[in-house]
């Protein structure tokens, strides 16, 4: 059985295909198109997918759409309806693509796709659900989702045993903390969407000097459950701005985007991450406390929040957790395809997602017609030779675009679309600030570990494949891996295994064999608001807007130093 899941028209758009119920492959429509954070139909996903796995739209069973239009429609509706006149000109901006597309998703995907069997459409939290529990590898887990919205629900939560997935308890808009979140990003000059991750960074420079603000903002029930002060939002006004007047007395004038970030902004960022971080614990406790299963299941957007995720593991009874790497809407093309193949049709469980990748790959063959082609020079090594003679690159402090096997999905690079570079030296943090990623200079960076080291160095209360989990780095680590430990002493961890990708693990084996270390710092191979590499001609294009030092393509080798780049 096929069945296509697809998400689309709000950010993040995505496409997998299911077969027999194993992921034949899942892509990010950004990485094709090359749009950041892409909302349309993701026509090249789902080309990628049916062509990867050598079948055509007639093929596919079913179409699965990752939420209920119609039910998204009526909360779109009346929370016009509330904020009028406010929210006229957002209504009139918007009513044209529901009626376009968004309320006749079948006809949609008959007329772009030509496909005309069954669609079937499953509520957006219980595709997030779905996405991570149906491919945890648990017999049974608590399941947990947070974003901003879905049609109504911003968090829930519920059971999930063999195929089946039970949800006992929603929390409704407006009472969203992936919209508080999104608000003060915005506030604090960053953009939605895009800059969550920001001030999940910046909240480590700064001191929750203002949680009495956000007190009067949220307020945490005794049942778990919690409540946004809507006095302090318009989530539809004219401008589109979330936060409103009021909001800006009780903390001050927002900052605008090239204005210089002050310690008053770090304070707030600080607060805002303390005040998540408590609702959403507690939250898990009490839930613990009623249900008696040690494993937890998380996905939605708020969940790619890696400090708030260790903190879970390290302030509650939970033990095992399993968080989707594509937490985001993306995941939500995963999850319903899931849910219609095994809990809609009632088949059991036989695969487990440990990895990621599962988008495009290409052939030595491909890759060298594209370097020829543009008239580049390089070198070919077989995979030990390449991966010892990169790890000396990186030894001495050459920045590294490292470029292998399948994609990855979701937003982390997790070493086969990556920038590599040395953590032990402790400028390091700033050359790839400076003059290859060419962002804010306060981001940290992160270091992918073996697997059977990763105690040595951190204080990580269970694996980290997907890089969303950040913990403490052990003092006595700290100095030797300065440029992955953030001003906090925390690191955002991805744990290596031998199993899951050979060759990365190899080339982080022998940086140790050479410095000691068992770790590289590992950052997404992309510029600053550009999506993550998809194809070799990304790759070159990237690298030559950057000030990489070599980059490898699979089993081929390009040097700046050699000249072999005509800029």
């Amino acid at each position: 059985m096929n069945i296509l899941g697809v998400s689309c028209f709000y950010h993040n758009s995505a496409a997998c295909l299911l077969r027999n119920g194993e992921i034949a492959a899942a892509a990010e429509e950004e990485r094709f198109n090359r749009i950041k954070n892409y909302s349309g139909l993701p026509i090249n996903a789902i080309n990628y997918c049916l062509q990867t796995s050598g079948i055509n739209i007639y093929d596919v069973d079913y179409v699965g759409f990752y939420e209920k239009p119609f039910l998204k429609f009526s909360r779109a509706i009346i929370a016009h309806l509330q904020s009028y006149p406010f929210s006229l000109n957002n209504f009139l901006n918007t009513m044209p693509h529901w009626l376009e597309d968004r309320l006749i998703m079948p006809l949609v995907f008959k007329r772009e796709l030509g496909f005309e069997k069954q669609t079937l459409f499953i509520k957006h939290h219980l595709s997030h659900a779905a996405s991570a529990f149906l491919v945890s590898g648990f017999e049974d887990a608590v399941v947990l989702t947070a974003d901003g919205v879905g049609e109504w629900t911003t968090v829930s939560y519920g059971t999930a045993k063999g195929n089946k997935i039970n949800i006992l308890k929603e929390t409704r808009f407006p009472h969203s903390l992936g919209l508080l979140y999104t608000a003060v990003t915005t506030y604090l000059g960053f953009e939605a969407l895009e800059g969550e991750g920001k001030v999940m960074g910046l909240a480590a420079y700064g001191k929750p000097r203002h949680m009495d603000k956000f007190q009067e903002i949220v307020r945490l029930n005794p049942d778990g459950s919690f409540r946004l002060n809507q006095r302090f939002f318009s989530f539809f006004n004219e401008g589109g701005r979330m936060y409103n007047k009021k909001f800006i007395s009780l903390f001050g004038a927002e900052r605008a985007p090239e204005d210089k970030i002050e310690e008053r902004h770090c304070d707030i960022a600080a607060s805002l991450q303390k005040v998540v971080e408590d609702t959403i614990i507690a939250m898990v406790n009490l839930i613990h406390d009623n249900i008696k299963i040690d494993r937890l299941c998380l996905a939605g957007g708020l969940f790619l929040n890696c400090v708030l995720n260790h903190k879970i593991l390290e302030q509650t009874p939970f033990k095992k957790i399993f968080i989707q790497p594509a937490a985001g809407d993306n995941g939500g093309a995963l999850g319903v395809a899931a849910y219609i193949y095994h809990t809609i049709f009632n088949h059991s469980r036989n695969y487990v997602m440990n990895n990621a990748f599962l988008g495009p790959e290409f052939s030595l063959s491909q890759i060298k017609r594209v370097l020829i082609n543009q008239n580049i020079n390089f070198k070919e090594l077989e995979s030990l030779e390449l991966c010892k003679y990169i790890a000396r690159k990186i030894a001495d402090n050459k920045v590294i675009g490292w470029f292998q096997g399948r994609m990855e999905f979701g937003p982390r690079a997790l070493g086969n679309r990556s920038i590599l570079a040395n953590p032990c030296n402790p400028g390091m943090k700033d050359i790839l600030n400076l003059r290859v990623k060419k962002r804010e200079a306060f981001r940290p960076y992160a270091p992918a570990v073996l697997e059977e080291k990763a105690e040595e160095y951190f204080t990580l209360k269970d694996v980290s494949p997907f890089m969303l989990l950040a913990a403490m780095v052990r003092e006595d680590k700290r100095k030797a891996v300065p440029a992955v430990t953030h001003v906090d002493g925390t690191s955002r961890v991805q744990t290596v295994s031998r199993s899951c990708n050979p060759r990365f693990w190899l080339l982080i084996k022998e940086f140790e064999n050479i410095t000691g270390i068992p770790l590289v710092i590992n950052t997404s191979f992309n510029l600053k608001g550009e999506p993550v590499v998809c194809s070799p001609e990304d790759a070159l294009s990237c690298f030559r807007n950057t000030e990489l030092d070599v980059l490898v393509l699979e089993n081929f080798v390009v040097e700046r130093q050699s000249g072999s780049v005509r800029l």
